[in-house]
């Protein structure tokens, strides 16, 4: 199994209907790409504020291998999400590994 993490830093602070959207539009996500054996996303809500440098949305989604992880990018689901971000984006972390143990 893959982890994908990711966590997005927006350019300015959304309005709500906009955050539920985009979350909606990630929880979806897994209905719709094979190869997701779990995914989470979710506001940030921690109380480290000094540690968050401005990222608000956080995903998670585990994929039963490296292929399905290399799937999801160009698969038409996740292209909606990534087209639905634009002009919303100051900066994304990415991060995937595979799942030891």
């Amino acid at each position: 199994m893959f982890e994908h993490l990711v966590s997005f830093k927006f350019n300015r602070i959304l309005e709500p209907e906009l955050e539920h959207e985009l979350l909606g539009l990630l929880w979806g996500l897994k209905d719709q790409i094979p190869g997701i054996v779990e995914l989470t996303a979710g506001l940030n809500e921690t109380e480290e504020m000094e540690n968050i440098h401005g990222f608000s949305l956080g995903l998670r989604v585990t994929f039963k291998d490296r292929e399905s992880l290399q799937a999801y990018g160009p698969h038409p689901a996740h292209q909606t999400f990534v087209r639905r971000l634009d002009g919303l984006i100051e900066q994304v972390v990415v991060v995937d590994y595979p799942v030891q143990g």
